[in-house]
């Protein structure tokens, strides 16, 4: 009978989980490796399901501390990840021209603003410390209580609703100073520029105010943009979108660049 149901559950459950833990990780290979060791474990373990927490719930926590042991000892991202990958970008022909290629051929070839917001948010999270990132997504992305967090993480509502408060200031400070989207003065202008080299004939400044966030950015409190912000990310599953393909692309070469920028800094 909880064999039926750990698998009913994980089915309904797949999308979700893959794309958490790819926001975790920042690496397609790793999220679906644990992907797949989520369920086997969860299968071995099944008779310890005791019924304490959703079958949903358990499931997220054996996929988070499975990510959380191959990333604890990973040196976090810098919050000018965006400022670093694209510097390497720069010098990178064989990047440029896989990705234009993706762009010109690939169904999920499409490069929109919106997508690149939450690959941004991806990247960016990386910076949080570990226990800041998981419980940010798991609230803001994914719609868990700050009880089931705590069930997932084993810590109590009070250390959760803490990370969740130093994850939430730390990246709204981040965004308002580096997003040019909110803050006219920000620094990082990735998303227009992007635009503009994979979709030439468009006006980008039209497609930006098709984005409540952007629309409403001198109207809107910090807080009210981040919220925009998540409602963005909420709505695109990394793997399935017009974007997917260009931008998990994208996204591993940042992810290489880091790794082997943080590596060498040892």
């Amino acid at each position: 009978m909880k064999i039926q149901e750990l698998t009913t559950t994980f089915e309904e459950s797949k999308g979700q989980l893959k794309s958490y833990l790819l926001r975790m990780t920042a690496s397609v290979q790793d999220s679906e490796d644990i992907l797949q060791d989520t369920f086997i474990k969860a299968s071995e373990k099944i008779d310890s399901f005791r019924g304490d927490s959703s079958m949903k719930t358990w499931i997220f926590s054996i996929a988070s501390n499975l990510a959380r042991d191959l990333l604890r000892a990973k040196k976090r991202w810098p919050e000018n990840v965006g400022d670093i990958c694209k510097e390497a970008a720069m010098s990178n022909r064989e990047f440029f021209q896989e990705a234009m290629n993706i762009r010109m051929t690939s169904p999920q070839g499409q490069f929109e603003i919106k997508e690149h917001i939450t690959f941004c948010f991806t990247c960016i999270g990386k910076s949080l410390m570990l226990e800041q990132q998981i419980c940010l997504l798991l609230k803001e992305v994914y719609n868990f209580t700050v009880k089931e967090i705590a069930q997932i993480m084993d810590r109590t509502d009070a250390l959760v609703k803490y990370h969740l408060h130093q994850a939430r200031t730390k990246m709204l400070e981040i965004f308002d100073r580096r997003c040019s989207l909110i803050n006219q003065e920000g620094i990082c202008h990735q998303c227009t520029e992007l635009n503009g080299i994979f979709n030439p004939k468009q006006n980008s400044q039209e497609e930006l105010v098709k984005i409540k966030m952007y629309k409403e950015a001198q109207k809107k409190t910090k807080d009210e943009l981040f919220d925009l912000r998540m409602q963005i990310v909420q709505g695109i599953d990394p793997f399935t979108s017009d974007a997917a393909e260009l931008q998990l692309h994208h996204l591993e070469h940042n992810r290489k660049v880091m790794e082997n920028l943080l590596e060498k800094s040892d």
